[in-house]
């Protein structure tokens, strides 16, 4: 009886659906870009209320395969699991990322939490060879780019 019980368990199906053909993805080679992508996907009604973490996953030629909103949090900061990170990544095969929060303050300026976790979410992509290309926060009004500014 106890044997029966061990050979049951759940069965798990992995599935990355794009909506988008290959040739029509847009193609992020910019923090500017990146940027007004994200801002695009962003609900206006939650940028300068709620903070909330994304990652843009992006191919090996850094076209778009989706953005995935990670994480939703309060007024002075969001969770942000790893583990969501990387299933996301490893499940849509996305080679490069890009990370991206705002800052409902409107401040642009990292914290020392978000540098913290830059270098975190960096480490942990090398290990899986997925490469995070920038950082971005974003606000409603602009936004401040960790590779523009040479900190990634």
């Amino acid at each position: 009886m106890e044997m029966q019980n061990m050979l049951q368990c759940a069965e798990i199906q992995l599935t990355y659906r794009p909506v988008i053909k290959v040739q029509h993805r847009p193609k992020v080679e910019t923090g500017r870009q990146a940027y007004e992508l994200l801002l695009s996907s962003w609900n206006k009604g939650k940028i300068e209320f709620i903070e909330q973490f994304k990652l843009m996953l992006l191919s090996r030629s850094n076209k778009v395969l989706g953005i995935y909103t990670v994480s939703t949090g309060g007024m002075a900061g969001c969770f942000v699991d790893m583990k969501l990170v990387f299933a996301s990544a490893l499940l849509s095969c996305a080679h490069n990322v890009i990370l991206a929060h705002n800052h409902p303050s409107g401040n642009l300026q990292p914290s020392e939490q978000d540098l913290k976790m830059t270098r975190r979410i960096k480490e942990a992509g090398r290990v899986l060879d997925i490469q995070v290309l920038d950082h971005i926060i974003v606000a409603s009004d602009g936004y401040y780019s960790f590779a523009d500014e040479g900190i990634l």
